[in-house]
This record gives structure tokens, sequence and C-alpha cells, in this order.
């Protein structure tokens, strides 16, 4: 039959624990992880949507000035 030492039993137990904990604190890591790189994701996604935002502005402004020069140039030429 079976020769098993009692030893094993203990053994075997404790390795499952190790196992299960291992496991769970790579599921752990792992979240933190994706976590991370949705944050990441998200501010870079912010910073895009500021800096698309300054560009408007910035040719609202260029648009704002070239009307005011054609208009400068308007009426000095009356």
């Amino acid at each position: 039959m079976l020769d098993m030492s009692p030893i094993w039993i203990p053994l075997g137990a404790i390795l499952a624990v190790v196992i299960i904990v291992a496991v769970i604190n790579f599921r752990k890591m792992r979240e933190k992880e994706l976590q991370a790189h949705q944050e990441l994701r998200l501010r870079e996604m912010e910073h895009d949507r500021k800096l698309k935002e300054m560009e408007i502005e910035r040719t609202k402004l260029e648009l704002e000035k070239t009307r005011l020069e054609l208009e400068k140039t308007k009426v000095q030429s009356h």
C-alpha cells in the first residue's frame, strides 16, 4: 500500500496555504498595477483635452487679433 509518512499531510496543508496566499497577493498586485495604468491613462486624456482647449483658445485669439487688425486698416483707409 501507500507508505505515507505523517509529515506529508501538514506539509501539504502548509504548501496549499502558501500557494493560496501567493495567488491572492499576485491578484492584488496585478489589480493595483491595472488601476495605476488606468489612472495614468485618465491623466493623459485630461492633459490632451486641456492641450486641445488651449489650442482652440489660441486660434480664437489669433482670429480676433486678425479681425481687429483688418478693422483697423479699414478705418485708416477711409
